[in-house]
């Protein structure tokens, strides 16, 4: 998937939407979650990502409780109409480190959209998503807020993330939906229940997050807890610590297999895997893995060029079955536990 000139190839993001990049940047390591960041290695990763092709840049306003957005607005600035900006609201972060707290009435999204246009120093954003959902909330309501947002000229395309393929479907009854944004790796795969069939019948794009499984699947580390730092928040995840980690790090035997085969790294193969995700469920596919160095962002790149025969994908099939521990310590704000 790379045009003549070098760069990775577009695709359109849901009807009406942009044409991106095959593969966009996910932005949130660049300020927090994953231990200390070099600002300046980060901003060069953002320029080597424009210019291999890489046009859709993901941010949300719980990254850094802003400083995510303000981080990434003098690149904005330099290259606005080069790229697709897409941000999200709805997590609310206090001082208080454990809480969680999830807003998604009209209010609040008006709130939001001004903070994230002041900090990205924009006057429109590209993709707003609603990052995730609170069920106390109608949904019509929150998209309807959502679809004044565009009316008003603040927002181009609305999007969604972790919802299921009915609240995919009531969602787009009110506006039309161009992204839905969701967990979709090899150890993650419960978006295809509902949502990945709701999305290819609506015309949605599907933008996976964490494809690489907040880098397990790299095989770069075998247990969170022991082997990353205190500040690092994958030692919270289950299925990356303790027995669970154990048992995982089996599963990646066949990714490391088939790297072999194609002279590739596991991450490049998990990568290839959601890609063709779009062929074998007819929709367009633009995973977001993220990353803050510049030779990662060009590995994660060239994953756009592996494809994978019916017999490869076959080894891989089984992967997500069979992964031990769930995605978060809660899952309640998550579309699995509404389906």
């Amino acid at each position: 998937m790379t045009n003549s000139n070098g760069k990775i190839a577009t695709v359109t993001l849901g009807s009406g939407a942009p044409e991106v990049g095959v593969q966009g940047l996910g932005c949130m390591g660049m300020s927090e979650f994953y231990g200390a960041t070099d600002e300046d290695a980060a901003r060069d990763t953002l320029e080597a990502a424009l210019a291999a092709g890489v046009t859709l840049f993901d941010t949300a306003d719980v990254y850094g409780r802003g400083a995510n957005e303000e981080f990434l607005r003098p690149f904005v600035t330099a290259h606005r109409d080069e790229i697709t900006l897409a941000t999200k609201f709805a997590i609310v972060r206090t001082d208080d480190p454990q809480y969680r707290g999830i807003r998604n009435d009209p209010a609040y999204i008006r709130e939001s959209v001004e903070g994230s246009l002041r900090r990205l120093g924009v006057d429109v954003i590209d993709l707003y998503y609603m990052h995730r959902r609170d069920p106390a909330v109608p949904l019509a309501e929150s998209v309807g807020a959502m679809a004044e947002l565009v009316a008003a000229g603040k927002v181009r395309h609305l999007g969604l993330s972790e919802v299921t393929g009915a609240e995919l479907r009531e969602a787009h009854a009110v506006h039309p939906i161009a992204a839905l944004q969701s967990e979709w790796s090899l150890f993650s795969r419960g978006v295809e229940r509902s949502a990945v069939p709701a999305a290819a019948e609506l015309g949605v794009a599907v933008v996976p997050y964490s494809p690489l499984g907040r880098g397990f699947l790299t095989g770069a580390f075998a247990d969170a807890e022991r082997e990353l730092p205190a500040d690092d928040f994958r030692r919270y995840q289950p299925r990356m610590v303790g027995e669970a980690a154990v048992a995982n790090t089996a599963l990646l035997e066949p990714v490391k297999k088939l790297a072999a085969s194609h002279g590739a790294t596991p991450a490049q193969i998990a990568l290839a895997w959601v890609q063709q995700r779009a062929a074998v469920h007819g929709l367009t596919v633009v995973p977001i893995p993220g990353t803050r160095k510049r030779s990662r962002l060009e590995e994660n790149v060239a994953a756009t060029r592996i494809s994978l025969s019916e017999e490869e994908l076959a080894l891989l099939e089984p992967i997500a079955g069979r992964v031990v521990g769930g995605r978060y310590l809660d899952m309640s704000a998550t579309s699995d536990s509404r389906e």
